[in-house]
Parts: structure tokens; C-alpha cells; sequence
């Protein structure tokens, strides 16, 4: 199958049949019930997990059965998921609205491992995928030299790196996760991304200019939030008795002629093709290597990569992503879940529901298909969660007794990194007793301790949380969203969503700072007049 001429779900054959499905499995007097199904299937434990690189999942406490997930197959069939992927892989135009490859799968391809061949399709007419590979190649050199260099040396002894949304997620995250595998001569490095002023003053608190270094992450070089943070940052420099602008401040951007007129000395650079949110394989991945070192991020990029593999070759029914896609497809358009809890029982993984939010929403957060016609069924469903165990005590109530039901991903690690006696069992055994709870329920007369159950959860287990089993579970879930992107027919890959309020923000500053509200509406004049006065 051509993948520009695939059909959207809703017209594959398939997509029909799991509705008739649906109506008769999983709703009315007999409707499906976990309990039942453990009870009736002793293999079901077996039937529904799955092994992929660095990552195992258990997915047998989910509502679906082995019809429905035989029919999600073949509708991944019908769509041309297959040829979709093949595609991506191969370098086509598959952000269509921007004419673009998406180029994070080559930003981890080992130097030595042959390029997929392209697909048949005249929509690959693109620059060749091995120059594009040397290219990366090149900017991973170049920026793993300049994390060495700043390592090495020494004289650096903080980094304050100066991004938002992707260019400040990614590396915040991995940094966070990867913190136990910070290698000596590591920089201290500080995160700042929100426009408001007081976490950039907060960074900075207690730094010396001469021992700083400021890194700006920004694909466009145009990123309001990024470019006050970098003026303040650099004001901050001079104030403070900082020499050479150009030798403390380094941009990670795909601009980088405006780089260098905002003073930025060295430029690492990657291509219009690498998504910002999927961009911490790239130069934006600086501060990953100055904490763990070359090797490390190599090992980040390589179980990334061992996961691509699995994705690029595994049999639809037995591959980790497409698996996970396809229960979005399921829960989101069947089920008509409006939400998924992402609770990671690892203190490191802190900031992945935050990460995967943006990875998530920002990515198939649309209602409109690739060729810009109206959906007629939801997309994206909305992703939140908190770490455990501290959700347990925030937000598990409702999950357990509210009146929506809200499928939970969990996600533990089997080894600590620390040495702590006692803290590890509790844990795990505290993620394990909430996935339970939420599948069995409680029977209870006085109904406010009753738990209906049956309420669904995904567990993904990793041995330890190192750079390969970051790598490959921060690609599993990008692929799982291009899952069920494709199957949906939209872009998976654009984000025109992000451009209206920073237009809206534009003409509003003007009003602010000129003391009028000409064009703006009632409300929006109103609050004006007041934040003026």
C-alpha cells in the first residue's frame, strides 16, 4: 500500500466491526469484566504481555479482549500503518502540511548500520538519506566534543540552560532520570523555561559569571519565552562583571545566523526535519551529555534505537508500540476515555507525565486529518500523573471511586540506584497493590467503600533506569503516538495550535506597553485597564 493513499480509520472495514464488537462484549448486563476474564483465561497474564528492548509490559489488565485486539490489528493493517512507518524510517515527507521528513529516528541510527530504503512514493523527493544521516552524524560529534570540552576543562562549574516546551522537557527530564548516572566532572545544571521571571532569579542565585555557562535552546531562535530569558540572562552576565559574552553563551538551533546576532559564540546546529519535542537526540541534547558524559548519551541514543528496531520489525501483535496505539485507538473512540494517568513509581521519572503531555497533545492533539478535514471521532486524549507513591494521596480517589473511569500507565523499576534498605519493596509493592485495587475492586454495603473495579491500567517494567532503558522507553512512546496518529490520518508532526496565542500575545504587549486596548475585546480591554492601574 502507497502510504500517502491510505485510508483514515474510520473507512477501513475494520473500524466497523469494532463497534459491533464493542457494543456486544463490552456494554449491557454481560459486559466484560477483568476479573472474569483472569478467571476464564489462565494464559491471559502470558497473552497479553509483551517484551520489547529494555521495556516489558503487561497488558492483560486492560478492557479488551483477544477479538478486539485481533480486530485493532487488522485495522492497523487496513490503514497502512506498515507502509506509514516504513515511511517515516526511510526519511519521506511525513509532516505533509510542512513538507518535512521527521528526522529523530536518524538522529539515533548507529554510523555503521545500513538506511532503510526508501518507499515508492514520489512524496520522498527529499535530499538523500545518507547525507542527511552525515549530517547528523556531524552534530552529534560537535556537540558531544563541546560537552567533553566544558567537562574536561573545568573552569565551568554551572550550566544554565535557557529553553521551553521541547527544548527544555527532554533535557530536563533525562537529566532528572539519569541523575545517578551523572559522571565526575559534571557541571551543576540548572533548567529555566517559564517566562516568568522568578525561576530564571532563582537559577541564578548564588552564580559566578566567570565559572557560568548559558546554554539557549531554540529551534527557531524566535521563541518569546526563550529569547526574554536569554536577554535577561546575558543583562544578568554583564551586570555581574562578565567578560565575552560569546564564550559563556552557546545556542542549540536550527537559526543559527540569529543566534549569533543575539551574541552567541558557538552554534550547534540540527535540521527543519527534527520536531522540538522530539529534539533531545539532537544538539538540544547538550546538557544530557555534560552530565552523563559521551558514552553515556551514546547508550541513550542506542536504546532509543534499539527500540526504532523493534518498531521497524516486530509483527504488528507482538510490537510494543503499535500494541500501545492501538489500546489509545480502542480506549479513546470505543471505550470514550477522555484521559489516561501516567504514574511513573520512580523519583527520577518525575517530570515524564509532564513530557509526555506535550509529546502527546502537542503531537495528535488535532481535529482535523492530514488533508485538513474535519474528524469525526476524538483524538488526543488528555495525559496527566504525578509520580508515585505521592499520586496515591492526591489523585487515586477518584481514580478509584470517581465517576469517570480512567485507564493508568504505570511505570517501575525493578533496581534502585540507591542503597536505602526497605524503600525499593515498599514501592514496588505499592504500584503493584494500586493496579490491583483499581482491576478487583471492593464489594462493600455502606457505598462509600465500595470500589467497583474493573477500572484499567498498563504496567511497563524496566530492569534499572539507565541511559539505554530511558532511550528506548522515551521512543516507545513517540512511536506509540505515531500509532495512533496514522490511524487517526492526522500530521502527527506540526503544531499550528501553538502559533495563535503567540500572535494573540504579540498585539497584546503592544496594547500593554502602549497604554491602549485598541482591537481587543471587552474582557480583554478590561483586564488591561486593571493590570495597567
Amino acid at each position: 500500500m502507497d502510504w500517502t493513499t491510505r485510508p483514515r480509520c474510520d473507512a477501513a472495514p475494520a473500524w466497523a466491526a469494532l463497534g459491533a464488537h464493542f457494543q456486544a462484549a463490552f456494554r449491557g448486563p454481560q459486559a466484560f469484566r477483568l476479573a472474569d476474564a483472569f478467571r476464564a483465561d489462565a494464559r491471559r497474564f502470558d497473552d497479553f504481555s509483551l517484551q520489547a528492548p529494555y521495556v516489558f509490559a503487561d497488558l492483560s489488565k486492560n478492557l479488551i479482549d483477544p477479538r478486539a485486539r485481533a480486530l485493532l490489528v487488522q485495522l492497523a493493517q487496513e490503514c497502512g500503518l506498515p507502509a506509514h512507518r516504513d515511511a517515516l524510517f526511510a526519511g519521506a515527507a511525513v509532516n505533509p502540511t510542512e513538507a518535512r521528513p521527521a528526522l529523530h529516528p536518524l538522529l539515533r541510527w548507529p554510523a555503521a548500520t545500513p538506511l532503510p530504503a526508501a518507499p515508492p512514493s514520489a512524496a520522498t523527493a527529499l535530499p538523500s538519506l545518507c547525507a542527511v544521516h552525515q549530517q547528523c552524524l556531524q552534530g552529534l560529534h560537535d556537540m558531544l566534543a563541546l560537552a567533553e570540552q566544558v567537562r574536561d576543562q573545568g573552569a565551568i562549574t554551572d550550566v544554565v540552560h535557557i529553553g521551553i516546551g521541547g527544548s527544555d522537557l527532554g533535557p530536563r527530564l533525562a537529566v532528572q532520570a539519569l541523575a545517578a548516572h551523572a559522571t565526575p566532572g559534571s557541571p551543576r545544571l540548572h533548567f529555566v523555561a517559564n517566562m516568568d521571571g522568578h525561576e530564571l532569579a532563582a537559577a541564578l542565585a548564588g552564580l559566578h559569571p566567570a565559572r557560568t555557562l548559558f546554554v539557549v535552546a531554540s529551534k527557531s531562535f524566535g521563541t518569546a519565552e526563550t529569547l526574554q530569558n536569554a536577554a535577561s540572562a546575558r543583562a544578568w552576565f554583564l551586570a555581574q562583571g562578565g567578560q565575552d559574552v560569546a564564550a559563556h553563551f552557546v545556542a542549540l538551533t536550527a537559526r543559527p545566523d540569529a543566534a549569533r546576532q543575539f551574541g552567541a559564540g558557538r552554534c550547534l546546529t540540527f535540521a527543519d526535519g527534527v520536531g522540538g519535542r522530539y529534539s533531545l537526540w539532537s544538539a538540544i541534547g547538550l546538557p544530557i551529555a555534560l552530565a552523563i558524559g559521551a558514552a553515556g548519551f551514546r547508550d541513550l541514543l542506542a536504546g532509543a534505537h534499539a527500540m526504532d528496531q523493534h518498531f521497524a520489525q516486530a509483527p504488528l501483535a507482538h510490537n510494543l508500540p503499535v500494541q500501545l496505539g492501538l489500546l489509545d485507538v480502542w480506549y479513546r473512540n470505543f471505550h470514550g476515555f477522555g484521559s489516561r494517568c501516567v504514574a511513573p513509581y520512580h523519583h527520577g521519572l518525575r517530570r515524564l507525565p509532564a513530557y509526555l503531555q506535550q509529546l502527546e497533545m502537542e503531537s495528535n492533539g488535532k481535529r482535523v486529518d492530514a488533508h485538513g478535514q474535519r474528524l469525526p471521532f476524538d483524538t488526543a486524549p488528555v495525559v496527566w500523573g504525578e509520580a508515585g507513591s505521592n499520586g496515591q494521596h492526591a489523585f487515586f480517589q477518584l481514580l478509584h471511586q470517581g465517576t469517570q473511569t480512567i485507564p493508568v500507565e504505570f511505570i517501575a523499576v525493578r533496581e534502585a540506584a540507591h542503597a536505602l534498605p526497605g524503600h525499593q519493596t515498599k514501592l514496588l509493592t505499592n504500584a503493584l497493590a494500586q493496579a490491583r485495587a483499581l482491576m478487583i475492586g471492593q464489594e462493600g454495603a455502606d457505598g462509600h467503600r465500595h470500589f467497583p473495579g474493573n477500572r484499567p491500567s498498563t504496567f511497563l517494567l524496566l530492569d534499572r533506569l539507565d541511559p539505554a532503558s530511558l532511550g528506548a522507553l522515551i521512543a516507545l512512546h513517540e512511536h506509540r503516538v505515531f500509532v495512533s496518529g496514522s490511524l487517526w490520518g492526522i500530521n502527527s508532526f506540526d503544531q499550528w495550535g501553538v502559533e495563535l496565542g503567540k500572535r494573540h500575545a504579540g498585539d497584546i504587549e503592544a496594547c500593554f506597553t502602549q497604554g491602549h486596548a485598541n482591537g481587543m475585546d471587552p474582557s480583554t480591554a478590561g483586564l488591561l485597564q486593571r493590570l495597567r492601574s
